[in-house]
């Protein structure tokens, strides 16, 4: 790598032209990754390509003017002191907060870029375009508001972010409830038979500890194995095994901790509160989140954890 300051005028014009060629195709590339969901911000970042596309045509034609037509191959990961940005197949799904987030970095790398350039240069007319590139890196983030306020009208806006919930809710509510509910649920029955059969503290909480850690990597694997996600849009499979297998985990841990209290009666006691609020957290995310009314979602939920509940006393009283 090269240190910026050791660039010739030519080879700083060649960089600016390989960055902007680079930008363009980023922004065309958020435009493109966000335009099934989101198609009024991916209209925003289309004419933010066509900006930066501009811009490279008129640093080509001045390097036309100055050293010829040959544009030697300069590339910010040739030069020390540059950002490196990731490639669009790793940062997908593409949500907007990180991509206008992404943008502005882009924006602000590429401002103080021209700013330092543009002080290393003695050429007249190449130091009259980096200023006025710098100037026109600066004014970006106004560009985006008067796009914004072109393109995101308020019924845009308000069904981007109606989409933004419901993948929201697909990719990170709903396989986040599945495990919660496994885990507060299906662990109850060998959580309570264990404890009513032994009333050992320890051994109970042994067991329930078992019970949870493989309830979570069981339905941690079921969920990332389910689907791949590229048709039913619920997000990247890793992702929703791993939001899946922690929250069934979190479920069946809560209520086994109470285990660790020596005294048995306080330990189930104070385990049977753990699954009331635990039952009622899985009722309010289902009203909050699905749709669903809260009582309704309230006795269906607490109906299921009593009768799992009643199983695990009766089993572990035979």
């Amino acid at each position: 790598m090269k240190a910026f300051a050791e660039l010739t005028e030519q080879e700083i014009l060649a960089l600016a032209i390989s960055a902007e060629e680079e930008d363009a195709r980023i922004y065309a590339d958020y435009s493109d990754g966000l335009k099934a969901d989101f198609p009024a911000s991916a209209q925003v970042f289309t004419d933010m390509a066509a900006e930066e596309n501009d811009h490279r045509r008129r640093l080509i034609e001045l390097h036309r003017q100055k050293f010829g037509e040959h544009i030697p191959l300069v590339r910010r990961h040739d030069v020390r002191g540059f950002a490196r940005h990731e490639p669009l197949w790793i940062v997908r799904p593409l949500g907007l907060d990180r991509v206008r987030k992404h943008a502005e970095a882009m924006e602000f790398e590429a401002r103080r870029f021209y700013e330092r350039a543009m002080a290393r240069t003695t050429d007249a007319g190449v130091r009259k375009l980096l200023g006025d590139l710098a100037e026109a890196e600066r004014s970006h983030i106004s560009l985006a508001q008067r796009l914004g306020t072109q393109h995101l009208t308020p019924s845009a806006q308000e069904a981007e972010e109606e989409t933004r919930r419901r993948m929201f809710v697909l990719q990170i509510v709903q396989p986040g409830l599945a495990g919660l509910m496994d885990g507060s649920v299906s662990t109850l029955a060998p959580l309570f038979a264990a404890a009513f059969a032994t009333h050992e503290t320890w051994q109970t909480f042994l067991v329930g500890m078992a019970a949870a850690v493989g309830a979570g990597i069981s339905m941690g694997f079921a969920e990332a194995l389910s689907d791949d996600g590229e048709l039913t849009g619920r997000g990247h499979p890793l992702l929703r095994g791993i939001i899946t297998g922690l929250m069934t985990t979190i479920g069946g841990v809560g209520h086994t901790l109470p285990y660790l209290i020596g005294d048995f009666r306080i330990a189930t006691t104070l385990a049977i509160g753990v699954v009331l609020i635990e039952l009622w957290a899985i009722a309010w995310i289902r009203a909050r989140y699905m749709d669903t009314k809260f009582l309704r979602a309230a006795f269906e939920v607490v109906v299921g954890g009593l009768i799992v509940f009643a199983a695990g006393i009766l089993i572990g009283s035979a």
